[in-house]
């Protein structure tokens, strides 16, 4: 009998990367969106749990991967040091909720969809397309990415579970 992957983590402005046997966590992602990224040739793959779209909006410069712009090339260059290379490296998000929509002033884009926003281009500025994504709505997920698989599962309370 073998022993289950190990499972590390990813909170909020942290990332983290996995080679081969590796799960990668984000738990409770409301606003926040979970970045993921798989080199599957390598069998390398990374996680940022990005909280804001750009370093700016933060007074927080502790955790450099608090946000998107931020998050992508940090983790690109963690997987590539790793063994991943660019030109293999696909994207998947989840979380980018609007938890608290009812709350804003009218005419105002929710940090949630700003986030999503602001992944997308980090992702397309880094030449990663997105394969896969589980966003926006007003419901927090938790990810589970497995490495070795490639997949992502997405939970959320009270819905069934989607694979990314």
């Amino acid at each position: 009998m073998s022993a289950a992957p190990r499972e590390t983590i990813v909170r909020m402005g942290e990332y983290a990367v996995a080679r081969g046997e590796g799960v990668l966590v984000g738990l409770g992602l409301g606003s926040c969106v979970a970045v993921i990224l798989l080199d599957r040739h390598a069998r390398v793959g990374g996680m940022a749990h990005v909280v804001l779209p750009a370093a700016s909006l933060g007074r927080l410069h502790d955790k450099p991967a608090r946000s998107a712009e931020t998050a992508v090339p940090l983790l690109v260059g963690a997987m590539n040091a790793a063994g991943a290379s660019v030109a293999r490296i696909v994207g998947r998000l989840g979380g980018g909720a609007s938890m608290f929509a009812s709350l804003l002033p009218p005419g105002s884009v929710p940090i949630g969809e700003r986030n999503v926003l602001a992944a997308r281009a980090a992702l397309r500025a880094a030449g990663i397309p997105v394969v896969g994504e589980e966003v926006g709505d007003t419901i927090g997920r938790t990810v589970s990415f497995d490495v070795a698989r490639g997949s992502a599962v997405i939970r959320s309370v009270g819905r069934d579970d989607r694979v990314l």
